[in-house]
């Protein structure tokens, strides 16, 4: 399937870039771990940095009902959610040419509040499952008191965009010929550390298969 691009979510700069399979809006959300939701609060904007988690076509997001951000992103306004994935630093001849390896996506779209209860756990499971697969079924769930403090909300992935950059610096002709500068991609690279335990863990207590099988 493919992305049907509106005016909202048309790429415009470097339209090159531009993927159009939904494939690959999936793959950099599953990819990423922390999205930012922009919505107007008071005629000004804001952008919250905030956990997420796909099912589907349909990312969930969460956070305090005491969050003024997220009351009125579920208040019916337009809310705009992005992820990026920085890949390498494109060193160029030129400055005007520096860039960077990257995938990025951008959500346009209404926000649904979440209120049937077991939807509502639903959406924080998958938001668990995102962050770190394996844990719901190894925590306490979310007490009744737990559930009435926090806010869900659905976006769909309708309408959405989906920029890719990879490969060596563009430089222009001239700049080649110089050979001035030093040019070509410093790789980015996030790996998992080794997991630390909590002080307050009896002493012994094994680290669980669905935290050492990221490493």
């Amino acid at each position: 399937m493919t992305l049907q691009p509106t005016p909202r979510s048309t790429v415009k700069r470097g339209r090159e870039r531009a993927v159009v399979e939904r494939e690959a809006l999936h793959a950099v959300l599953d990819a990423g771990l922390v999205c930012h939701l922009a919505v107007v609060v008071d005629d000004a904007p804001v952008v919250l940095p905030t956990a997420y988690g796909r099912d589907g076509d349909t990312l969930y997001l969460h956070g305090s009902t005491g969050a003024r951000t997220l009351r009125e992103a579920s208040a019916g306004m337009p809310v705009c959610v992005a992820v990026t994935l920085v890949d390498g630093v494109v060193y160029s001849r030129a400055a005007f040419d520096f860039s960077m390896n990257y995938r990025s996506a951008v959500v346009h779209g209404t926000a649904e509040r979440v209120t049937d209860p077991e939807r509502k756990l639903h959406g924080l499971r998958v938001l668990t499952e995102h962050a770190a697969p394996g844990a719901w079924d190894h925590v306490r769930p979310p007490s009744a008191k737990e559930l009435a403090a926090t806010n869900v909300l659905a976006l769909d992935l309708t309408e959405a965009s989906v920029k890719i950059r990879t490969g060596p610096p563009g430089d222009e002709d001239e700049d080649v010929a110089a050979g001035v500068a030093w040019a070509g991609v410093l790789p980015l690279r996030t790996t998992w550390g080794e997991p630390e335990p909590c002080p307050r863990l009896p002493e012994g207590t094994p680290v669980p298969e669905h935290v050492t099988t990221r490493l």
